[in-house]
């Protein structure tokens, strides 16, 4: 009996997985032409601001890509993923080099460092949260499949851009154009987008205090920019 009731419960997981699978599906192919109107990001962010001013709102712009200064296009790629138009979701390289770099960390009790492309950090944005687990990381891989095979890599750096945190309750080129330099994203300069691209991995932090190590890494995405390829 016992184990009857446990096949039946084991294939209700399996469906309900599969359920979510298809929904994240259907919604990765509706972005394909749609921008996306919230994120989970957005959403968990938007419920941390109203904890403190319920009638607070995010700041989200959607632009196309061609309103995106090329300047933040290349410094992000730079920044944050520079095999992003070779890879397929993946680059292997840099996991196993981050992998290497956090065994030696944890030693000295530091902070863990990832070795996420473009591609893995539009699909948590998208549906996960901040908060590391390798369930998370496998839902992450399995979306990030899903994103590489039905989006082309401008399509992916254009949402990316558009939907990515940038501060607190800020979300998107446009907005954090605006919110830091009061300029629209396309017209953003070659230092001002290597500022915000040095931002990413910690953007609430970043936000309040940009010290003079964050500035030396600006200034040496901003050398190797015009290296970057860009979809």
């Amino acid at each position: 009996m016992m184990l009857k009731w446990f096949k039946r419960a084991l294939l209700a997981l399996l469906l309900l997985f599969l359920a979510y699978q298809l929904w994240v599906f259907g919604l990765v192919l509706w972005w394909k032409w749609n921008p996306p109107q919230q994120t989970s990001f957005m959403s968990l962010r938007l419920a941390e601001l109203r904890e403190k001013t319920p009638d607070a709102q995010l700041k989200y712009q959607w632009v196309p890509y061609e309103r995106i200064s090329p300047n933040l296009k290349r410094a992000v790629i730079a920044a944050e993923d520079d095999g992003f138009v070779d890879h397929e979701g993946f680059d292997w390289d840099a996991i196993e080099k981050a992998l290497e770099k956090n065994e030696k960390l944890a030693k000295r009790g530091k902070p863990i460092r990832g070795g996420s492309t473009i591609s893995q950090q539009l699909a948590k944005n998208l549906f996960l949260t901040p908060t590391r687990s390798y369930v998370r990381k496998a839902e992450e891989a399995l979306i990030t499949v899903m994103i590489e095979h039905l989006w082309d890599k401008r399509r992916i750096l254009e949402v990316y851009l558009n939907v990515v945190e940038w501060g607190n309750g800020v979300f998107g080129a446009e907005a954090a154009a605006r919110r830091y330099f009061n300029i629209p994203a396309a017209q953003l300069g070659a230092g001002q987008a290597a500022r915000l691209a040095v931002m990413l991995p910690n953007p609430r932090k970043y936000e309040k205090s940009f010290g003079p190590r964050l500035a030396a890494h600006a200034a040496s995405v901003e050398r190797r920019m015009r290296f970057s390829e860009v979809p």
